[in-house]
């Protein structure tokens, strides 16, 4: 299997490179390419199964690369900021790993590129491959503030909902901020034992649910601390699984 690491800095490259080796000794780097102009002259000549590419290079964002050459190599993104990972998703991505990742979060990377491109089924103990799946939720949001970043733990995060096609994270401690995730994107990214999507606009974190009342047409009505500024209610098709999701089953 012949990979391409996309990285202008030395030690992330060393360090990709390093877990790769050890994670799948049998992978081949055929090479690497530090700017937007190198990779796509590279691609242009050459073939690879796997791209692990950073986002940005040291002549622009990676994503010029695909404006001008056609890639339809599996890409694992490897970066340090949170807001292109929508763009990311848009393209032919295997995942989004957000620096500093550790060898579990690439091994689930790479598990889920053998399954889809190459058929390679994984045959480790099934307990530890449900530990490495764990890894892959979401465990901290990035913010912008003015001119300022910062994260949000995942776990102070009381509900996400979205208002007029826009999606708001809602804190436990009352702030709210938009974020560049769609709902949709957001149950495939949260740990599914903390956040249910209870409705089509509202996803909830149990620990945010203050109280839960039947409600006409036996639906459900939630009230969330802080207050979600919308009614929240679980349809009734939903009731079943939301209730088991209450129930920790």
């Amino acid at each position: 299997m012949k990979y391409l690491i996309v990285e202008d800095e030395r030690f992330a490259y060393e360090e990709v490179k390093r877990m790769i080796t050890k994670l799948r000794p049998d992978y081949l780097l055929e090479k690497q390419t530090k700017t937007v102009i190198d990779t796509i002259e590279f691609l242009k000549t050459s073939a690879v199964d796997l791209i692990l590419m950073d986002i940005r290079l040291a002549d622009g964002n990676c994503f010029e690369i695909f404006n001008h050459i056609e890639v339809t190599t599996p890409v694992i993104f490897t970066t340090a900021y949170d807001e292109h990972a929508i763009k990311a998703f848009k393209l032919n991505s295997i995942d989004y790993l957000l620096k500093p990742f550790n060898e579990n979060e690439l091994e689930v990377a790479l598990i889920k590129f053998e399954n889809i491109f190459h058929s390679v089924s994984y045959k480790a103990n099934p307990k530890h491959y449900e530990q490495l799946l764990s890894v892959r939720t979401k465990n901290r949001f990035l913010i912008s503030k003015g001119e300022n970043y910062h994260y949000i733990e995942t776990k102070d995060i009381a509900h996400f909902y979205s208002e007029g096609g826009v999606v708001f994270l809602h804190t436990s401690n009352d702030k709210r901020y938009i974020i560049n995730y769609t709902l949709d994107q957001l149950e495939h990214l949260l740990d599914s034992r903390l956040f249910f999507r209870v409705s089509r606009n509202c996803i909830g974190n149990v620990k945010a649910i203050k109280n839960v009342a039947k409600y006409f047409n036996s639906r459900l009505k939630l009230y969330f601390l802080p207050i979600c500024p919308h009614e929240v209610l679980v349809s009734r098709v939903r009731v079943p699984d939301f209730l088991k999701w209450m129930d920790g089953i």
